[in-house]
């Protein structure tokens, strides 16, 4: 007598898998320097000329296909007469003005260059004309602004409030503890990056503007 045939295991539904959400900080991202292009009334072949960019790639860019680097941020930033800071928060307006004074907690902006790592939260009013930004910057394990050094506009500084940062500026670089702190002009070449495998680093930055107009 046959023994009857062993039931098959039901199969079990595929989760819908969620996409990720840091594509639309891309869109984001895109639209602010598009919109800071148009209000200086930059073709993205001038832009292009400036910055030694593809104008394939700022289009894409502005669309929201691309991810951009920091160093390309610091780049275009650069270009269009900004700071960082400038892609945070509301699209800007014409003249970039705003009286804000305090920036609450849980209402800080943010920038998550999620390809590389690195994220930095606008601890101060975001505005397209502010010359001095304040930055609460995380690097994930890893996390890094590239191999390539670059530079911009302005001076920087800023303290390790945890973990480890690698610093290179010129031909030099420093590895960066808990309450170490470091200070250097912004057209210096640089770079940064978090050499810990299984450690966030987090380091207060501040970034004054000085050719911004």
């Amino acid at each position: 007598m046959r023994k009857p045939a062993a039931a098959r295991p039901a199969k079990r539904a595929k989760k819908a898998t969620a996409k990720p959400a840091e594509p639309a900080m891309d869109v984001t991202v895109g639209r602010r320097i598009r919109d800071l292009r148009r209000v200086r009334q930059f073709s993205l072949e001038t832009v292009a000329a400036r910055t030694d960019l593809s104008i394939g790639f700022l289009s894409q860019i502005e669309r929201g296909l691309s991810s951009p680097s920091l160093r390309v941020l610091a780049t275009l930033a650069d270009v269009l007469g900004v700071g960082i800071a400038a892609l945070f928060g509301p699209s800007p307006s014409a003249d970039g003005a705003s009286d804000q004074v305090v920036t609450r907690g849980l209402q800080r902006p943010e920038l998550k260059l999620w390809r590389t790592g690195v994220s930095k939260q606008l601890l101060s009013p975001a505005s397209a004309d502010n010359k001095l930004n304040l930055f609460l910057v995380h690097l994930e394990p890893g996390g890094s602004t590239g191999d390539e050094l670059y530079t911009h506009d302005g001076e920087e500084a800023g303290l390790v409030l945890e973990g480890e940062m690698m610093l290179t500026v010129d031909r030099e670089t420093w590895s960066l503890k808990t309450g170490d702190s470091f200070r250097f002009a912004s057209r210096r070449p640089h770079r940064f990056s978090n050499p810990a495998r299984d450690a966030k680093a987090v380091v207060l930055w501040v970034n004054c503007v000085t050719g911004a107009g």
